[in-house]
């Protein structure tokens, strides 16, 4: 009887088998499928290589695209300034342009060869040149402290050594006197 038993087992045993296999290779099946769709679409996004990007070029290349200074056309024009025109302050740089209605952006000073380099192509119409005056209090009521004048020569030598590295002209703007 123990035989019986025992066939019997083994006979249900092997008829549900294959049944409890099949769908657990089709579970299995469909998780393989699902994980391989998804590797192959997320596939060029894992692949893609930052060699292959070129790097940002630099503000120093960027403004070589501008063409150089023409003095011919800004000669007799101080009064009516149209390229960038920096105003050298204690407390950092003041840019105005004609991009930015003639506001003045305060800068810092390593920022102002990056922040020329992204102006337009035609905040430009002299060439590779800038107009830089220096703002002295000296000869007005406001009184300039000894760290001031030395933050205004310090800021103006920056200015004009970055300048001259990345080859802009300058054309340095008498103060106005009161």
């Amino acid at each position: 009887m123990r035989a019986n038993r025992a066939d019997l087992l083994i006979s249900a045993l092997k008829s549900y088998t294959p049944k409890i296999c099949t769908q657990k290779i089709r579970t299995l099946d469909f998780w393989t499928l699902t994980t391989c769709a998804l590797a192959m679409s997320l596939a060029p996004f894992a692949c893609s290589s930052r060699s292959d990007t070129q790097p940002a070029p630099d503000a120093f290349a960027v403004l070589q695209t501008v063409p150089a200074a023409n003095p011919a056309k800004y000669a007799d024009l101080r009064k009516n300034w149209q390229n960038p025109y920096l105003v050298v302050r204690a407390d950092g740089i003041g840019l105005l342009t004609s991009v930015a209605a003639n506001q003045e952006q305060i800068l810092k000073l390593e920022d102002v060869v990056d922040t020329l380099a992204h102006l337009p192509a035609s905040a430009w119409p002299y060439g590779r040149v800038v107009a830089i005056l220096v703002q002295e209090a000296s000869g007005s009521s406001i009184p300039t402290s000894e760290q001031q004048k030395v933050a205004l020569r310090r800021n103006r030598g920056t200015v004009a050594g970055e300048l001259e590295r990345a080859h802009v002209e300058i054309v340095w703007m008498p103060a106005t006197k009161p």
